[in-house]
């Protein structure tokens, strides 16, 4: 029996251009450097951390 992995989509809605120094590497580490990118991401804790980190700059869908 193998289990479906949780994934989340995580899309760039703001630029990280001026943001404070660890949030836009965050971005980059997250797959996305452009407005509009998204990525299907597996829900991990650490996965959740960076998207906490940049929240204002991010939409997440379940």
């Amino acid at each position: 029996m193998s289990e479906a992995k949780k994934t989340v989509r995580v899309t760039q809605v703001a630029s990280g251009n001026g943001r404070k120094p660890g949030q836009q590497e965050t971005l980059v580490g997250l797959g996305l450097n452009k407005i509009g990118r998204t990525r299907e991401l597996e829900d991990t804790p650490a996965v959740r951390g960076m998207i906490r980190k940049v929240h204002h700059l991010v939409k997440v869908e379940d």
